[in-house]
């Protein structure tokens, strides 16, 4: 399985606190690093899958489970050359 890089921008504004951490951790975001510039909370992350679509769908649905809604994806051009 390759490892895919990308970010999920939240829905709303959040502050970044332990316990919203913990809470997506325990959801599965154990692979991301959480992290808020200019207002917007974002989620890196370097997942496994099967494809990239298959790591961000995965990733989407962990951000769920934990009670986040999901904004958007974004993708480094980088990282899209890498697809190619």
């Amino acid at each position: 399985m390759a490892k895919y890089e990308f970010a999920l921008i939240l829905k709303g504004q959040f502050e970044l606190t332990e316990e919203i951490a913990d809470e997506l951790f325990e959801a599965g975001c154990n692979d991301g690093t959480s992290g808020i510039c200019k207002g917007v909370f974002s989620i890196d992350f370097h997942r496994e899958g099967d494809s990239l679509e298959a790591a961000i769908c995965s990733a989407i649905t962990d951000v769920k489970s934990a009670g986040y809604e999901v904004e958007r994806a974004e993708i480094e051009a980088e990282a899209m050359t890498q697809l190619a």
